[in-house]
């Protein structure tokens, strides 16, 4: 599908507002041509958690500074609202997030930062800009996109950079939702890969945080400052609000609580517990993810966006028992990817909420089979273990969560996932399932945003899915194509203001429309 030409110049029109690149794509943004004798911004802005009258910004320097911060209904900056200052010091890398809240609903905001270098306050940047929009009051048009996986399995910033990035920002979404392995904290990126075919990708930026895996704070740092220095990621960010989840990359591949690393020569720190921590303070200082008061560093949590959706992030990765082939009959702390204080707060969200959509963002698909040993069959990575049967082990858990969605009437869910590299439209069907005691609801599937495509998993028919459109890479798990095969994927759901109807589309990096849905909402009693 070719870009309409109008949806070109208002998007351009767009970033222009905001201080980023040319018509061209080809300049680099103003903040990275900043003086060195006075503060510059490293890594562009960001927006995210968006709500109806509130949203987080964030922006980095590269020096400890006093940050000043002001927003407005105009890009004129007319009648500004001034916040007081921020310092940023090395304890949080030189990053800060300010909550802006108080804010009219569905109204576009633009807000700016100016810096002051702490050791001369009298000399200050160039000022760095972004915008967002607020989510409704009322009923209107809501457009958002999801994906996952940015800059692994080596795959790095080559001469394109992480176009997938910009073909996304054309369609001016509402918010992007990040479906996890928002970085490859286990995947080195080298200057330059073989490709099967005999030529070389050359990664044109590779930092010295990111020719190593990430086991210190500063390295783990270093992987989310790598994604920031791709033109494509910091323009996009400004002009979009990013909602951010995790999954295992953000520490290392498959890891659970009990992972043992001693047998792993390339970790001299064995404590996964260890890594996780750095990996979630880091993750919580380079995104604008709000802080849970009742538990900080808290990544499960609802993004109210209006009457007609509300988003449920989910981490099914922090709560996790071993990734074992265990096939436990009862639901126990072994077994249990959610958590037992998480899938009580779902619940009980999922009952409180009135919104006619109800997203669960979730950083593992349901009923596809992922091995922690690629194949072997004896370790579950996710939920389903392959057996077609009843619900065992961690499958567990989740046929509580549908049973509980059914008796409790609460229609209009669906689920949206990364993860498996390809993309893929499941409907999971009570009359089709070994376990039947749920409503019927659609799972789409894409990524990656970029990152090495593999083939397609199976599926389990313990919850009935089947497939109603999939665009993978062959060869299974070892094809590993590089992003210039175009095989990088993104979701497009448009929810339409006067019907409700919600349309989910799959899109590829080319803007090329491979499949689409649309999903009546339906209404329970």
């Amino acid at each position: 599908m070719i870009l309409k030409e109008t949806t070109r110049r208002r998007f351009l029109s767009s970033v222009g507002a905001v201080g980023g690149f040319a018509a061209a794509g080809l300049a680099m943004p103003f903040y990275a041509r900043g003086s060195s004798s006075r503060p510059v911004f490293t890594s562009g802005v960001q927006s995210g958690d968006v709500d109806v009258d509130s949203g987080v910004i964030w922006a980095r320097v590269d020096r400890p500074s006093r940050l000043f911060v002001e927003y407005s209904t105009t890009d004129k900056f007319a009648n500004a609202v001034r916040l007081a200052s921020l310092d940023v010091m090395p304890e949080t890398d030189l990053a800060g997030k300010v909550l802006l809240d108080g804010l009219p609903p569905d109204q576009e905001i633009f807000y700016r930062f100016v810096a002051a270098d702490l050791q001369d306050i009298n000399s200050r940047s160039e000022p760095i800009r972004g915008q967002f929009r607020t989510a409704p009051s009322t009923r209107r048009d809501i457009r958002f996109v999801w994906s996952g996986d940015t800059a692994g399995q080596g795959w790095g910033i080559d001469d394109e950079g992480m176009r997938t990035y910009r073909t996304i920002a054309y369609h001016r979404p509402d918010f992007m939702i990040h479906s996890g392995d928002t970085i490859y904290a286990d995947n080195p990126i080298p200057d330059e890969i073989r490709l099967r075919d005999g030529g070389i990708w050359k990664n044109r930026v590779v930092t010295d945080e990111k020719r190593t895996i990430a086991q210190t704070l500063s390295e783990f740092r270093g992987q989310w400052k790598y994604n920031l220095l791709d033109e494509h990621v910091t323009d996009f960010n400004a002009v979009c609000p990013v909602f951010y989840q995790w999954d295992d990359h953000e520490v290392l591949n498959n890891w659970s609580p009990s992972t043992d690393l001693r047998a792993d020569d390339r970790y001299k720190e064995k404590s996964v517990s260890a890594l996780a921590s750095r990996a979630s303070r880091a993750f919580h200082e380079m995104t604008p993810i709000r802080y849970v008061a009742e538990e900080p560093g808290r990544i499960y949590r609802k993004v109210s966006y209006g009457p007609l959706l509300d988003i449920f992030f989910v981490d099914l990765r922090s709560y996790r028992g071993p990734n074992t082939h265990a096939l436990d009959r009862e639901i126990t702390p072994q077994s249990r990817l959610f958590g037992e204080a998480q899938v009580a707060w779902l619940k009980r969200e999922l009952v409180r909420s009135t919104a006619t959509w109800k997203v669960i963002a979730c950083d593992l698909p349901v009923g596809l089979v992922i091995w922690d040993d690629f194949g072997k069959r004896s370790g579950s990575e996710s939920v389903s273990n392959g057996d077609n049967g009843a619900p065992l082990g961690r499958e567990l858990e989740f046929a509580d969560l549908l049973r509980f969605i059914r008796d409790a009437a609460i229609g209009n869910i669906v689920w949206l996932t990364a993860d498996v590299h390809y993309t893929a439209a499941h409907y999971y069907d009570p009359g089709k399932a070994r376990f039947q005691d749920f409503l019927p609801f659609w799972e789409f599937v894409s990524g990656p945003l970029h990152s090495g495509t593999y083939g397609p998993q199976e599926l389990d028919g313990t919850f009935g899915p089947e497939v109603r459109f999939i665009k993978a890479a062959p060869g299974g798990i070892e094809s590993n194509l590089p992003p210039s095969a175009g095989m990088q994927f993104f979701g497009l759901v448009d929810i339409d203001g006067a019907t409700e109807q919600m349309t989910v589309r799959l899109m590829d990096r080319d803007d090329n429309e491979l499949w689409r849905t649309v999903i009546d909402p339906q209404r329970t009693s």
